[in-house]
């Protein structure tokens, strides 16, 4: 059997295994002793998965289209026919920024 002597510092005999493991024994005559050594219990790592969702083309078009629509007839309230397209180009633009912004959602499955 495998110990581990506890003199000064604590010096290892071989190796020692968790079937090896011995209770705590003092020697009076030899000024030794004999100390249990705990075993080490092994890290269990769970694996992540992770899933993501992407957007459909579908409601991608929606978003931009309504995004546009929406900045178009704000602009036409705003400048008539010219203000009309600036909005719809702005609408556009931004519905695009938010639409590549918000288009996937990633969740972590345990």
């Amino acid at each position: 059997m495998k110990k581990a002597i506890l003199l000064g510092t604590l010096l290892t005999v071989g190796s020692i295994f968790a079937e090896d493991v011995v209770p705590a024994l003092y020697h009076p005559s030899q000024g030794v002793e004999i100390v249990q050594v705990a075993r080490r219990r092994r890290a269990y790592r769970q694996r992540r998965r992770v899933v993501v969702y992407r957007r459909s083309h579908r409601k991608s078009a929606a978003i931009i289209g309504g995004s546009a629509a929406g900045g178009a007839a704000i602009g036409a309230l705003a400048g008539g026919g010219k203000g009309a397209a600036i909005g719809a180009l702005v609408g556009g633009g931004s519905g695009l920024v938010y639409d590549r912004a918000t288009h996937k959602k990633t969740v972590v499955v345990r």
